[in-house]
């Protein structure tokens, strides 16, 4: 396999320093990492972002998570390897990422359990990061980044 292209974040001037300050502030919030690397694996998952699932499924391993858990992220519901806090995050991520899947984008009881784990910093965090890991897999997917690649490079 091999990229379309260089990743455009590389080749406009000053959008991967933008894309590392907004990564780089909500690491500041108060959600997990490990709720957040889900979250990122769970929506490449849904865009079909190799390079994003790849490298997201190795940093929740570098993270301590079990292969329990990175092995059904994507059948979450059906497990008992996460927690509510967990399954709040990733149905929210689901919906946010799908907009377009149903009549009404965020259910409200969606983001009524989201909110009964998360505050409105927390929910201002996860929202943040969903709607970063789905740019980074709107521009991946397209030029067609290798999984395992760029390793040096990664910033998603």
């Amino acid at each position: 396999m091999q990229a379309r292209m260089t990743n455009p974040v590389f080749l406009v001037p000053d959008a991967m320093s933008a894309l590392q300050a907004l990564v780089a502030s909500t690491k500041k919030g108060s959600v997990p990492s490990r709720t957040l690397m889900l979250v990122h694996l769970r929506a490449s998952q849904i865009n079909g972002c190799s390079f994003c699932v790849e490298m997201h499924a190795r940093e929740l391993k570098q993270a301590g998570d079990s292969d329990e858990r990175l092995f059904t992220v994507a059948a979450w519901r059906d497990t008992p390897f996460f927690t509510d806090a967990e399954r709040a995050a990733l149905a929210l991520t689901e919906a946010v990422t799908r907009l377009n899947d149903c009549t009404d984008a965020v259910p409200d009881d969606v983001w009524t359990e989201a909110a009964r784990h998360y505050d409105e910093k927390a929910l201002a965090t996860l929202v943040l990061n969903i709607a970063l890991i789905n740019f980074w897999n709107r521009i991946n997917v397209p030029t067609r980044q290798v999984a395992g690649s760029g390793a040096e490079r990664r910033a998603a």
